[in-house]
């Protein structure tokens, strides 16, 4: 329907008087990875950065056990500082620095430590901090400290405070400082009193103004914003972290219980640390701090597929039934009695009634291998027997698609699990595209958690798309029983992982568009999804068939190349020589030909993109080959070549040795943002070797060839997206109907909100509405755009462009 053909009005006509459909009450939760430093440095409010020396290679391959400290000599104070292994303060906590002071200075201090924090300590005038610290006197007279925060200079001092005596054996001292100053970027320092030698370990500074208040707790601001997200229920600890890279990697739950200094440290797989300070006690005590439901995931006794080295591995045979009581042991401790072996662990630390947990993950995107099921089965029939009140998730892979996906349902089906974890990064056309996906699930089960899902961008074309898929999940409420975007957080300038969010440095949290999208769902949930009719609701605008096609020749990031032999032209016909190069735009990169047919990428950094425009004007832009031989002289990854280019950020794409060189797969970018068309075959390009590689496009199906092998044979069909998309929904505790619609056109709609199929226009309602330009992006710094709240009394509601709008309604009206 073109737009002069469409309604004036669109109605939405609500049936409030039908019984509707029970949604799950635990639809929209949040999923905490510490990925991003959204721990450590982030959300764990911890200021000094490695307290307990146990950083190293393994974490970055920079980094040492005195990362993050410095020797301090002032006023003639000298000594030394090392890091030992004798005597340790627990066996889980091997390292501990060794402070030498050998002359005092004139201020009668001797040597010293200073710590840098993350990215500096930010402290506030008026505020006090928690200062503790183990510590043991080796010899000398040593045995007293002091703490202070000072500014980076170390010109001034914001306050300090003495710690000690030291004994001859390891012992916790801790006193309060008081802050004189506001300093987004102070340092700690540690200093003795005396000639000695004395042996540190833990050493800690925490603001007192913690989230709720809890000593050793939470960064105030950003739980907050957590919090403020009225998230159903939250998962941790991943994601990719919690099956590790390689074995001894696995996040081990009960190694992250019970006092700090005993529990087990360990690198983190997004190339940082662990310091196991924001454990499972807290993540549970988080989630009863907020109202919402704890869903831990452990892993399946695998570990990541793509550890390096190894690949997925199993937990050794001999090791099972000691993990399998690990995992049971996870729901005593969270559920049992105080007087119970595991719950009075709980209780010593703080909390003796029961956490009261329901959910637990067992897996993260796992292939689904021999030894996968193996171990997966067994966890599973063990929790059934022993905890048939545990409602176990499993998993379907990473994709929405493809052979693990499958395997996985099928998987799930055969076990009988009443939900699986499908994971749905996907650009924003994608989720438009996929809003009725859900109608034909199976109400029987098993039932759906989106564990992991976004559109890749923070602007507003990605946040209103996300808005219409939670729309989608949420009619269909009864299957798609929980969904948490991630990753939730991440710190400037330590980002492994985009998007995210909420971002954030040491003084400031920005949440993102997306957020706003995920607030309006969370505060405006409903418990029975009612029947919709939607009336003149505008279409998405056909696409224009474009003859003319761009290719374009590309490398990956950090990858120099070279490529001759380029062909185009019919799949029917002889291959004719691409036109000369100097035809061709060099989007990005340094390209270089040679004269005589050959062209070299020769930039390392970022992706490099060498652009044919108009390249199958001569021929059926439906129907045609493109072959070109290629070599990589270096560099990271491998090639990427371009097709079906129809505008500018609209083509498909085939990628050879992405991901570090470990993956082929084949893509169709809309709007710049890439969407998989393939599996991602575990396949990398060799440095110095030429390969021949061919894509032929025939209508829709794509097939694509190396060295005359098929690679990928992919019919890329899609549905129509859904372009305005409407979800109703019962809150019966307020009395209330709870409309949602997401207007991603370029469009005003008026809209008609009748209730009980079509009796009477509604004239009053509360109403939310989330405004924003598709391009309006969203990241360090505030949003372009925040929900705006009003109460229209007319019976029209005009929906603007690319909006985000939340009606309640009394459910009498």
């Amino acid at each position: 329907m073109s737009h002069s053909e469409r309604p004036l009005e669109t109605v939405v006509e609500v049936d409030t008087r039908a019984p509707g459909t029970p949604i799950s009450p635990d639809l929209f939760g949040v999923f905490f990875e510490d990925l991003n430093y959204a721990a450590d440095g982030g959300l764990y409010a911890e200021l000094v950065q490695n307290r307990s020396f146990e950083y190293g290679p393994a974490d970055h391959p920079d980094w040492h056990a005195l990362t993050a400290w410095e020797l301090l000599e002032r006023d003639g104070a000298a000594g030394t500082v090392t890091v030992s292994t004798d005597a340790p303060l627990h066996p889980a906590n091997p390292h501990h620095a060794v402070l030498r002071t050998t002359a005092a200075g004139a201020q009668g201090l001797g040597a010293g430590l200073r710590n840098e924090g993350f990215d500096g300590i930010p402290v506030r005038a008026g505020e006090t901090y928690d200062v503790s610290l183990f510590a043991r006197l080796a010899d000398g007279t040593a045995n007293r400290l002091v703490a202070r925060i000072e500014s980076r200079d170390g010109e001034r001092i914001h306050g300090q405070a003495e710690l000690g005596p030291a004994g001859g054996s390891w012992q916790r001292h801790a006193a309060v400082i008081s802050c004189e100053a506001t300093d987004p970027d102070a340092r700690f320092t540690l200093a003795a009193t005396g000639a000695g030698t004395v042996h540190l370990d833990l050493v800690s500074l925490f603001p007192q103004a913690t989230f709720r208040g809890r000593p050793g707790g939470l960064r105030a601001d950003l739980a907050q914003a957590i919090a403020d997200l009225k998230p159903k229920f939250v998962r941790f600890p991943g994601g990719c972290l919690a099956h590790g890279q390689g074995l001894g990697n696995m996040y081990r739950w009960s190694e992250t219980i019970g006092p700090l200094h005993e529990r087990r440290q360990q690198f983190n797989i997004w190339h940082y640390h662990q310091s196991m300070g924001l454990g499972y006690h807290e993540y549970f005590q988080f989630c009863e701090d907020i109202g919402a439901k704890p869903l831990p995931v452990v892993p399946a006794g695998v570990c990541c597929q793509n550890s390096a080295g190894t690949g997925q591995a199993g937990l050794p045979e001999e090791e099972m039934p000691g993990y399998i009581a690990e995992v049971l042991a996870l729901v005593e401790w969270a559920n049992g009695p105080a007087d119970s072996r595991w719950g009075a662990l709980r209780a010593a630390a703080g909390h003796p009634e029961p956490f009261g947990l329901e959910y637990l993950g067992v897996g993260n995107e796992d292939t689904i291998t021999d030894a996968f099921r193996d171990r997966f089965s067994r966890i599973h029939d063990a929790l059934r027997e022993r905890h048939p009140e545990i409602t176990v998730i499993g998993t379907l892979g990473p994709a929405t698609f493809g052979e693990d996906w499958e395997k996985g349902w099928a998987f799930a089906r055969e076990r009988d699990l009443p939900v699986v974890d499908e994971h749905s990064y996907k650009s924003p056309r994608w989720l438009l595209e996929n809003t009725r996906r859900f109608d034909a699930m199976d109400r029987e089960g098993p039932h759906l958690y989106i564990g992991e899902y976004g559109s890749w961008r923070n602007d507003g074309r990605s946040a209103v798309a996300e808005a219409a898929y939670m729309i989608a999940m949420e009619r269909n409420g009864d299957v798609v029983r929980l969904a948490s975007y991630a990753p939730l957080l991440a710190k400037r300038d330590h980002i492994q992982w985009l998007p995210d969010l909420i971002y954030f440095d040491n003084t400031h949290v920005w949440p993102t568009l997306n957020y706003h999208v995920q607030r309006m769902h969370s505060v405006n949930s409903g418990d029975t999804a009612l029947p919709v009719t939607v009336t003149g609701a505008p279409q998405a605008p056909s696409v224009p068939r474009n003859p003319r096609h761009t290719v374009h020749l590309g490398t990956g990031s950090g990858t120099r190349a070279e490529f001759t032999d380029v062909f185009l032209g019919p799949l029917d016909a002889e291959p004719v020589p691409a036109p000369d190069f100097g035809a061709w735009h060099a989007e990005s990169g340094t390209w270089i030909t040679d004269g005589r047919g050959l062209v070299r990428q020769a930039a390392g950094g970022t992706d490099a993109r060498l652009v044919l425009p108009d390249a199958v004007e001569a021929v059926d832009g439906r129907s045609y080959a493109l072959s070109v031989r290629a070599r990589k002289t270096g560099g990271a990854e491998g090639f990427v070549l371009g097709f079906a280019g129809t505008s500018p950020g609209n083509r498909c794409q085939w990628t050879l040795g992405g991901w570090d060189n470990q993956s082929t797969w084949l893509q169709r970018v809309d709007d710049d943002v890439p969407d998989d068309l393939s599996d991602r075959l575990p396949a990398g390009v060799e440095s110095g070797r030429w390969y021949d590689l061919r894509v032929e496009v025939d209508g829709r199906r794509i097939r694509c060839y190396r060295d005359g092998e098929l690679v990928h044979d992919v019919e890329d069909v899609r549905p129509d997206p859904e372009v305005l998309a409407v979800s109703a929904v019962r809150d019966s505790a307020a009395g209330e109907v709870i409309v949602k619609i997401a207007n991603t056109t370029p469009d005003p709609v008026p809209v008609r909100l009748r209730m009980s199929g079509g009796e009477g226009a509604v004239a009053g309602y509360a109403r939310t509405t989330l405004t924003v330009p598709p391009d309006a992006t969203s990241r360090f710094g505030p949003a372009p755009a925040e929900p705006v709240h009003d109460r229209p009394t007319g019976p029209v509601c005009t929906l603007p462009p690319h909006s985000f709008t939340v009606l309640r309604a009394r459910a009498g009206q």
